[in-house]
């Protein structure tokens, strides 16, 4: 029996806010992060829209001349991070600097330092390569800069499974505590991939929504109009402790997290396996953690990513995992709202499903207005509503088939 994990912070960043609270409060009001792109000129590309960072300025985090020697997506660790630190008032000192650690996960890391980078070397030759370019897009330098920023030096790691990095990060975060290997963790996720390449390449798979005269009408979970999903990014990061060194401090406890489960499909680079085996295994492992019953979870926070064949295999675990209870909880896909965060969407929809936890509100699935032929769950359509939920999860899937499956429960003294 491990020890008790504790969520006391959270900090979120992606299209639909810049911050904790608004992006909450957006998702709540059923408000669509997602429009058309405006980093780059996407009018040649199939897909043209994509839930943006808008407005956010890494100079409110971070130093200056400190700023070009990092990817976006770091820039979007630091932010995250710093907002959920000061959510969970924890202070790193010398005496307690090596028992924090760091877990921030990404998929792709730094595609725009790369694609810059890349142009540079085409256009002046190697010698206009930056010095930075290595440290500034190599994927575990988000987990880097955050725990050289707080002084954590505890462990200091980066998992980098596609669309589930950081629901494993924040997973084996969780073991890492329960263990006795840290007292607290830094735990999440981060992404910053909308960039010609990325765009392109999803775009060159059909994997994107072509939707793109409604932007926010676009990604549709379990909707039999869907056509591919929206590339969103963003940051989303925990403050995870071990509960009796949380109460010592006086932290708030926002929730506990009680299991966590992984499975491979072994099936094919990016198509779930059929009738969503795996995603069926992962969550009866998490549950099995948790030592839950199906019947007594009462949230999904869906990968739902808004494919044809994501979806349906995803409706089809989860009726396989949970039984008749399939019927009874409710199942939401914040993605309809926020895009796909693709490395960073585990970290964002863990927070998002503490937050339900803690305000006892199920955020809705935009835009799903004919279900498609086996979509038959509730998926919380259109518009949030309050719910009675002391356990829920968060699924996290992705290429190469690798899953990630997280339970929190609901916190009451």
């Amino acid at each position: 029996m491990g020890r008790r994990v504790v969520v006391t912070g959270i900090g979120l960043l992606c299209g639909t806010g810049n911050s904790t609270e608004e992006v909450w409060r957006n998702l709540l009001a059923g408000k669509s992060g997602i429009a058309k792109i405006q980093q780059f000129d996407a009018s040649q590309f199939a897909s043209q829209i994509a839930g943006e960072v808008r407005n956010f300025d890494p100079l409110q985090f971070i130093e200056k001349k400190e700023i070009k020697k990092m990817g976006r997506f770091i820039h979007f660790a630091i932010a995250a991070a710093d907002e959920a630190i000061k959510c969970s008032g924890l202070q790193v000192s010398q005496e307690n600097a090596g028992r924090v650690g760091v877990h921030i996960g990404s998929g792709i890391g730094g595609f725009d330092v790369i694609e810059r980078e890349h142009t540079n070397l085409l256009q002046g030759g190697p010698r206009k390569i930056s010095p930075f370019f290595i440290p500034a897009s190599i994927a575990n330098l988000a987990a880097g800069h955050v725990s050289i920023r707080y002084n954590a030096k505890g462990p200091n790691e980066c998992t980098s499974t596609a669309c589930t990095s950081s629901a494993h990060s924040i997973g084996d975060a969780f073991k890492i505590i329960a263990r006795c290997d840290a007292d607290v963790m830094i735990a999440g996720g981060t992404e910053a991939a909308i960039t010609p390449m990325g765009v392109g390449g999803f775009s060159a798979m059909r994997a994107l929504s072509t939707r793109n005269d409604e932007p926010e009408r676009a990604s549709r979970p379990w909707d039999r109009e869907r056509d591919g999903f929206v590339m969103g990014e963003g940051a989303g990061i925990l403050i995870m402790e071990e509960l009796e060194h949380a109460r010592h401090r006086g932290a708030k406890i926002l929730a506990e997290i009680i299991g966590y489960g992984m499975s491979a499909d072994a099936n094919h680079i990016t198509q779930p396996a059929p009738d969503g085996e795996g995603g069926f295994r992962v969550m009866v492992n998490a549950l099995n953690d948790a030592k839950l019953r199906p019947e007594q979870i009462g949230y999904i926070n869906a990968h739902g990513t808004s494919t044809g064949l994501g979806d349906k295999l995803e409706t089809q675990a989860i009726k396989r995992a949970f039984g008749g209870h399939a019927y009874k909880l409710a199942v939401s896909s914040t993605k309809s709202s926020t895009g796909h965060l693709l490395g960073g969407a585990g970290g964002l929809e863990a927070g998002v499903t503490v937050l339900a936890l803690r305000d006892q509100m199920l955020p809705p699935t935009l835009n799903l207005e004919n279900p498609d032929e086996g979509c038959d769950l509730d998926y919380v359509p259109q518009h949030a509503r309050q719910g009675e939920v002391e356990f829920a999860v968060s699924n996290s899937f992705g290429f190469g088939g690798t899953n990630g499956c997280l339970i929190f429960r609901r916190w009451t003294e």
